[in-house]
Order: C-alpha cells, then structure tokens, then sequence
C-alpha cells in the first residue's frame, strides 16, 4: 500500500467525539479549498458508522441474519471547505427500517454548513437483473500511467505541476486525451470520455470502505466531461469551475483496490451550469455504480 493511499485511509478513519457526531481533518492543500470527493467520502463514512455497515442490520421476526450496505446518495456542496481546520460531521438517524436504513450528514466548519448528505442503506434481496454494456475499451494494463502521460505537459501550467508533485492514493489510467492538454479541444457534441482507477494497494475487505473510496474517486474528473466539447480547460483564465451536487447508486458489489472503468458523459450544459454522468464497470463488464453531477462552469471574457 503506497503512502499517498494509507493517508487516505487515515483520512477516512473519522474521530467519534459524541454519538451522532464525527471528525475528520484534512491533508496540507496549495489550492486553498477541501477537495469535495473527502468530504462525501467521509460524510458516507459518518452515515455508515452509525448503523455498522456490513454487520447485522437486525434481526426480524424470521430470524434472518440480514446485513445493510450503502445503495444510495445524494448530496449538495454548500461552502468552499477550509483545509486548515477540521470537519464535524453531524448524523441525524432518520429511519431504521426493515429493508432500508436513512442517514442525513451535514458537514460544519466556522460553525456554517459546508456539504449535506443524505445516504440509504439496503439488505440484500433477490430481483429483476438488467444493465448498460460496458463499452469496448482498452485494458488499464495497456495504458500508461497518468504521471506517464503529465512528465511531456510539465511546462504547460501550474495545474499539471501540482498533480505531478501531488500524491494520488487512487492509479488511473485515461483512455484517450487527458482534460488538461492544452491542444486538445474535443469535439462539439462528445462530451465524453473515460479512464480506468483503482486504490494503489489492497484495502481491507470492509463494503464500507470500498463504498468511501469510490465516492472519494467519483469526484476527480467528472466535472470535465463538461468542458471537453468546449475546449475549455480548468486552467483557463477567468474560469470558474465547482462540484454543486453528486449522487451516486451503488448496485453491486465491487472492489475499490480493483480496477473500475468509469464512462462519463454530459449530455446538457447552460447557464453556467453542466451536468456530468457516469457509469461505473469492474472489469468483468458488471455495471457498479451510477453517479451524476451538476457544476458550476463560468467562462469569464478574459478566456482566449
């Protein structure tokens, strides 16, 4: 397990300091703002915590031995996160049902709320099976790694300096161009692209866990699939970009340590506002998670 994915780790491994109530602290960040993927990661992990994910739910009237795992969330980014102080993560307990528990996590510093989340919790059933095709992609393992692909871009902007100094607890592998290569403008209508992630290292065998990284993930690059047919880039000058809100439906299954293709796509951006879609896939074609996104994308009139 490399450095970079045990600090995540540490990360996700909330202080209780009250029932109901967690903290969690963040790493040194240049960019001045909490990256919102750690904080929906650890408000999920803030919600999970309470009803002991992957443990006996409760046993009903049958005597079942019935286990909860996370099927849903859905959350709003309120405030820019202060990487300087920690984040208490408060969790109302809106409902212990018998097939579906509720969880709402508000995330406070400088005693405002910053991000809200509402998270439900499942038992497995038996049901109706269908899913989406996993597209035909190149494997991870014939995909260079992406400080590979940002050693040639070094000199191009501060953005491509800070993620090649910056340690990534998650590997991923982009299929096609990456969305900080200056020459490279989309095309106008595929708003799409894809890439392969991974933890870089083994992580316990806790659904919990797996579920925060991916929610962690989730967030890295969906915003971009915005910008791509616009040949805009986050580096411009006078753009804005932020997360507004992220959902995500966990359908089956999945290891976080294991390779994950993750197909994005926006099908409608006005007003200043896009919205980003994405399919989760393991390798074997199985269609994970589901996860959707609005942001905030002002291009100002002092772009090129």
């Amino acid at each position: 397990m490399s450095k970079a994915l045990e600090s995540l780790l540490e990360l996700l491994d909330l202080e209780q300091i009250e029932e109901n109530i967690f903290r969690g602290y963040s790493p040194k960040e240049s960019r001045g703002r909490i990256f919102g993927g750690q904080v929906a990661a650890q408000a999920l992990m803030a919600a999970g915590r309470t009803l002991n994910t992957g443990s006996p739910l409760k046993n009903d009237a049958r005597g079942d031995d019935r286990r909860a795992s996370v099927h849903s969330l859905h959350s709003y980014f309120l405030l820019i996160g202060d990487p300087t102080v920690p984040i208490l993560y408060e969790v109302d307990r809106i409902r212990d049902g018998r097939s579906f528990t509720t969880r709402r996590v508000v995330a406070i510093q400088h005693g405002k709320a910053i991000f809200h989340l509402s998270a439900s919790f499942h038992i497995q059933e038996d049901g109706l099976e269908h899913q989406l095709t996993m597209p035909k992609v190149p494997m991870p393992e014939e995909l260079p790694t992406l400080q590979e692909r940002l050693l040639p871009l070094k000199d191009q902007s501060k953005v491509v300096q800070d993620l090649l100094n910056r340690p990534h607890p998650i590997d991923t592998r982009h299929i096609g161009e990456l969305p900080w290569e200056k020459d490279s403008t989309g095309v106008v209508g595929e708003s799409k692209q894809r890439l392969w992630f991974k933890t870089d290292g083994v992580l316990p065998d806790d659904p919990l866990l797996h579920a925060c990284v991916v929610a962690y993930a989730s967030d890295m690059y969906l915003i971009f699939s915005i910008l791509i047919p616009h040949g805009v880039k986050w580096f411009d000058p006078g753009f804005m970009g932020a997360s507004l809100d992220h959902c995500m439906w966990f359908h089956r299954p999945f290891r976080a340590d294991k390779w994950l293709l993750y197909d994005q796509q926006s099908p409608v951006a006005f007003g200043a506002r896009g919205l980003a879609l994405g399919s989760i896939f393991d390798q074997n074609g199985t269609l994970v998670v589901s996860v959707s996104q609005e942001g905030l994308v002002r291009v100002g009139k002092t772009r090129p």
